[in-house]
């Protein structure tokens, strides 16, 4: 939950170019269409959670991450120049959104059959390919989630992600599921020994690892997903009413990957032009998989 310092800091000044950033504890949702009342209002209700580099609070308290700095940009060209930021454990955003507390989910969020239930998606933003978080050397040589299944190791993976859906579709059981809330833990359980493996995208894991230069570990890249599932890609999530707001913001997210402007936005974040999402991977190809 963002701390009343952040929230005094964040009013000061924005992590995020061209658009102010608030701290909030969200308010209930009104019957006003969401995309009237954001662009009479100036601000919108974006979720966030403490997974760099997608969404979070940097050292000085200040809301940034790909997600977010890339929904400022597509916001502020609909006339919308605010983000009001709400941090929630990752587990927690679709919750929260579908309650009202929310109107964007901006938390690098990958686009999958189960969401897709639930939510409404955006187009792709980026490709989120999976990575391992191991020992350095890798000694055990994990290369896939069901070499991870076999060895009869311990995960450890942000609860509600889709790499905690990876492992139990390899036949890991729950019990050797270690759920944890943020991308911290989630480093904590490997580096304590309580998980021999995590799993998370490879940007995320080689930007917390980027915090611990000196850890024993390493990332290992290019993990496939098991059975049929694809290679994850990551979006906005919106509540499945608000077809105008969703529509609007498709708009101006296909003119910043189509100008260039989203690389130079999304770049500091580790991002790189090998993640923009190729023409085949839409948001009915994900939601709907063959």
């Amino acid at each position: 939950m963002v701390t009343r310092r952040h929230f005094l800091t964040l009013v000061g000044g924005g992590a995020l170019a061209g658009a102010g950033v608030l701290a909030s504890a969200g308010c209930g949702r009104t019957h006003e269409p969401t995309l009237a009342r954001i662009k009479r209002d100036g601000v919108a209700r974006v979720g966030i959670s403490d997974e760099q580099p997608f969404s979070y609070l940097d050292a000085s308290g200040q809301i940034t991450g790909e997600s977010p700095a890339v929904a400022a940009a597509v916001l502020t060209g609909m006339g919308v120049p605010r983000l009001e930021a709400v941090q929630r454990p990752f587990g927690e955003l679709i919750p929260s959104l579908l309650a009202g507390t929310l109107d964007i989910i901006t938390a690098g969020m990958g686009i999958t059959p189960g969401r897709c239930a639930q939510v409404a998606f955006s187009n792709p933003d980026f490709l989120a390919p999976t990575g391992f978080l191991v020992p350095r050397g890798n000694p055990r040589q994990l290369y896939s989630f069901e070499a991870v299944a076999k060895a009869g190791l311990r995960i450890a993976v942000l609860d509600g992600s889709v790499e905690q859906g990876f492992a139990r579709s390899a036949g890991i059981s729950d019990d050797r599921i270690v759920a944890c809330r943020s991308q911290g833990s989630l480093f904590q359980a490997v580096f304590d020994g309580g998980a021999q493996v995590a799993a998370l995208t490879d940007i995320s894991l080689r930007s917390v690892l980027r915090l611990h230069p000196d850890s024993p570990l390493q990332v290992t890249g290019g993990i496939p997903p098991p059975g049929r599932f694809t290679q994850p890609a990551a979006g906005f999530a919106f509540r499945p009413g608000d077809v105008d707001l969703l529509r609007a913001f498709n708009t101006g997210l296909a003119v910043l990957h189509g100008s260039g402007q989203w690389l130079k936005i999304a770049s500091p974040f580790g991002v790189t032009s090998a993640n923009l999402p190729p023409s085949g991977a839409t948001t009915a190809s994900l939601c709907h998989p063959a």
